[in-house]
């Protein structure tokens, strides 16, 4: 059966919180998405109005506007929004609960498990659906702590960092994983978030809420996986937050089970504070490729950027601009082809060789 769902994203469709949301409207091998719901944004097209170009995913005011304009019936009610609260909005309840009594099952990517709630869950017996809480760890039993495999891992491994959270890290590094597949490679992507995980990632957890003792293992175990399954030419890895955060760990975690061989940094020029946390300003690319470098001994070799608020003649002046400063690569993997960077790669590690044996 095809999974067919609608995605809830209420006032946030387009903005860094609602990158659940964008993300699954950009790519999704699991669901179908029938939908966005998004009463501020409602009639509009989800693909013109995320980046430009119609992909006939209509937004819709509510889950009734959705439910009498869909022929098709969703199956599943996706949670598309990252919130920071540590709770669950009133009007995201609301719509949990009504989409239940519809006859969808919630797909919940919030670090808020509605397993945990009794009345959510007997409301879930009643109608007769599921909940699934897709970032509830598994058992510590279950965890893996870092055991030196990674070691057997002999292709190259790249992972796409950022500057700061919801930068676009994730949406980079498959835009660079397809490329380099149409260019006839092998390569695999692992997953580090739940909004990788939702779209259909083969491989990779949401570390970010995971037990820190098992971080380093789990990423490990991951690549590890990716690498004795699909045999691959190369592998790339989403990243997390950014290695200078002040608030975040999960980069390091990257860095230390993944082993990457090279890094891209991703960032976004207009932005001066932190997303969350605007009484933090957005450190310089080149304080983070230093330390990147310095913690991983290991080299960053292009840039790509998020052009958000963005001109696409101010990305062109960026591209020179930052190209020059630092004698790197730089693109807008979305605004642009991604092939700069994935010939870069490719020239880095030698895979030139791979390419002529296809």
């Amino acid at each position: 059966m095809q999974n067919n769902a609608i995605v809830y994203c209420e006032g946030l469709f387009g903005e860094s919180d609602g990158k659940v949301a964008n993300g699954l409207v950009r790519f999704s091998e699991k669901y179908k998405i029938l939908g966005i719901i998004d009463s501020t944004k409602a009639g509009l097209d989800a693909g013109e109005y995320l980046d430009g170009v119609k992909n006939y995913i209509p937004i819709y005011k509510d889950i009734q506007d959705a439910l009498v304009n869909i022929k098709e019936a969703p199956k599943y009610f996706i949670i598309g929004a990252a919130l920071a609260e540590s709770y669950i909005p009133d009007n995201f309840m609301k719509a949990i609960k009504e989409a239940m009594t519809a006859g969808m099952s919630i797909v919940n990517g919030l670090p808020i498990y509605l397993t945990d709630n009794d009345s959510l869950n007997n409301l879930a017996l009643e109608s007769e659906v599921a909940i699934y809480d897709i970032r509830k760890p598994k058992p510590v039993t279950e965890l893996k702590l870092f055991s030196g495999a990674i070691e057997k891992v002999t292709c190259p491994v790249v992972a796409v960092l950022g500057l700061d959270c919801a930068i676009g890290k994730r949406t980079t590094c498959m835009e660079l994983v397809n490329s380099l597949k149409a260019q006839g490679l092998k390569a695999a992507f692992v997953a580090t978030g739940q909004t990788g995980i939702l779209q259909g990632a083969k491989y990779g957890v949401p570390i970010d809420v995971i037990n820190s003792q098992y971080v380093v293992g789990e990423i490990e175990a991951s690549v590890v996986e990716a690498f004795e399954t699909e045999n691959p030419d190369i592998i790339l890895i989403e990243g997390q937050s950014s290695v200078s955060h002040e608030a975040y760990l999960s980069s390091y975690g990257i860095i230390k089970g993944g082993r990457p061989d090279a890094f891209i940094l991703q960032y976004a020029p207009k932005r001066k504070q932190r997303v969350d946390f605007e009484f933090i300003d957005v450190p310089t690319t080149k304080s983070e490729i230093e330390l990147i470098e310095f913690l991983s001994k290991k080299p960053v070799i292009a840039l790509t950027i998020n052009h958000e608020n963005m001109l696409p003649t101010e990305v062109a002046s960026e591209i020179k601009k930052a190209e020059l400063k630092h004698k790197l690569p730089v693109e807008d993997v979305l605004l642009n082809s991604p092939k700069k960077i994935t010939n870069t790669i490719i020239k880095t590690f030698n895979l030139n060789k791979k390419l002529s044996a296809v």
